[in-house]
């Protein structure tokens, strides 16, 4: 089996599918709340190294059909590079039939639109991105850029047919700024909406919760399950997007698991949630959550 440069992380969706290092750490490696990378200096691997990992893993796994390029934004590859990577994949793997990584707004918005319809033509037809929120005094306290560029790249992908897969962040203005967090949050996802859209519950680990509590000050209060679920009512409740959005929370983060179209789903996501509000219906224990 491949030895991976650890730690190693993927999308809940891509846990039964191949990982191929394409990058190790993370290009910006700046969020505030985000300790994955934090170990490690970003550098991209050769292409000698990254074909050696695909011809171990074709011996092993020989009927792979998946395959999520690590680490954290190889989507900031050249696209020369990336394309060379998704032919030699699809050399390998006779059964490809999609490839996906991480992407920050900056790597899709750096793309041109035929880049990105040539990587699309070689599989790598899926992204997932961190919106976190829609609020711009959020990403600034995050570090984590603008609504603007958000809005922008989620709006370029679209035009450009890249599905992208995009998470929100629960509990990230703590209890005095969600209504905002969730607001904004929602007008952004329904004026350039992803093709997925999911939230996970903020959690910090010990080496970046200084830098976070810094650039929030003192008055950062922790939302409990409750408030995470109001919030979470809020941004469903508000949602509009223009074309049908896949929703998910199954992070293992979430106190509440659901799932659903919107907006055909609306309906029923919220009465998950208000039983889950009046009496506890389907709330995750602590124990079993996590990252």
């Amino acid at each position: 089996m491949l030895e991976y440069d650890f730690p190693l992380w993927r999308p809940p969706s891509e846990g039964d599918n191949l990982i191929i290092q394409a990058t190790l750490g993370c290009r910006y490696n700046q969020c505030s709340f985000c300790s994955m990378y934090k170990t490690k200096t970003y550098r991209a691997r050769s292409l000698d190294e990254v074909f050696a990992d695909i011809d171990e893993a074709a011996r092993d796994w020989p009927d792979a059909h998946r395959v999520f390029l690590a680490d954290g934004d190889a989507y900031c590859l050249p696209t020369a590079t990336l394309a060379a990577i998704c032919d030699h994949l699809a050399l390998r793997f006779p059964a490809l039939q999609r490839i996906s990584a991480y992407a920050t707004p900056f790597d899709i918005l750096g793309k041109g639109e035929d880049d990105i319809a040539l990587l699309k033509s070689k599989r790598l037809g899926l992204v997932y991105l961190g919106i976190e929120t829609g609020s711009d005094a959020l990403l600034k306290r995050i570090a984590k850029g603008s609504a603007r560029q958000m809005e922008a790249a989620l709006a370029k992908a679209r035009q450009c047919g890249l599905k992208v897969s995009a998470t929100v962040i629960l509990g990230l203005g703590g209890k005095t700024g969600w209504e905002a967090h969730m607001d904004e949050t929602a007008e952004l996802v329904s004026r350039a909406p992803p093709t997925y859209l999911s939230t996970l519950q903020l959690g910090l680990e010990t080496n970046v919760a200084p830098r976070f509590f810094e650039r929030f000050g003192e008055e950062f209060q922790w939302q409990d399950d409750r408030g995470v679920l109001v919030e979470l009512r809020r941004l469903l409740e508000r949602l509009d997007p223009p074309a049908p959005v896949i929703f998910r929370s199954n992070h293992a983060s979430n106190a509440l698991a659901l799932a659903g179209n919107l907006p055909r789903d609306r309906d029923k996501l919220l009465a998950r949630i208000d039983a889950a509000l009046d009496e506890g219906a389907g709330v995750r224990p602590r124990w079993i959550r996590g990252f």
